[in-house]
């Protein structure tokens, strides 16, 4: 098949398959004419390609997958290399959860300590709940456009 029509079936454009075969992960292939041509085999490697990228691989981090594939494992995932990198994906993954669960902390602190001052600001006040919080900043544009922009 041309290049075409396998980028189309793996979901993908003609441009990312010339960015593949610079990087060495899809084979370059020509036809007498100058095409280039490519089989079903290449298919199986662009959709592991694709499929990792989806899972947030980087590009390098799909090589042993296809270089697993090319050796004709029913699987990319099959050989060691690839389970290694599996390997790192997970702890990179763990390091971002981790990360995401204090920056949560903190922003669920945060906000605590927000609504206690909101609460103790109501309490003191004459209306239930408080007054309104004004921002005067708002207040000053509203009152400049109603003027067209000029100073009174």
């Amino acid at each position: 098949m041309r290049i075409g029509e396998l980028a189309e079936r793996a979901g993908t454009t003609t441009r990312a398959l010339r960015y593949y075969e610079s990087r060495g992960l899809l084979p370059a292939r020509r036809a007498v004419n100058g095409y280039r041509t490519y089989d079903e085999s290449d298919l199986r490697l662009l959709r592991q390609i694709r499929t990792l990228q989806n899972f947030g691989f980087g590009l390098e981090e799909t090589r042993p997958f296809v270089e697993c594939l090319r050796a004709g494992h029913p699987a990319g995932d099959s050989c060691p290399a690839s389970l290694a990198v599996y390997r790192r994906k997970l702890t990179e993954l763990d390091g971002l959860i981790d990360q995401l669960q204090s920056v949560r902390a903190q922003v669920g602190s945060q906000l605590a300590r927000a609504e206690e001052a909101r609460a103790g600001l109501a309490a003191g006040a004459d209306v239930p709940g408080g007054p309104e919080p004004r921002c005067e900043l708002t207040a000053y544009a509203l009152s400049d456009e109603s003027h067209g922009g000029e100073e009174t």
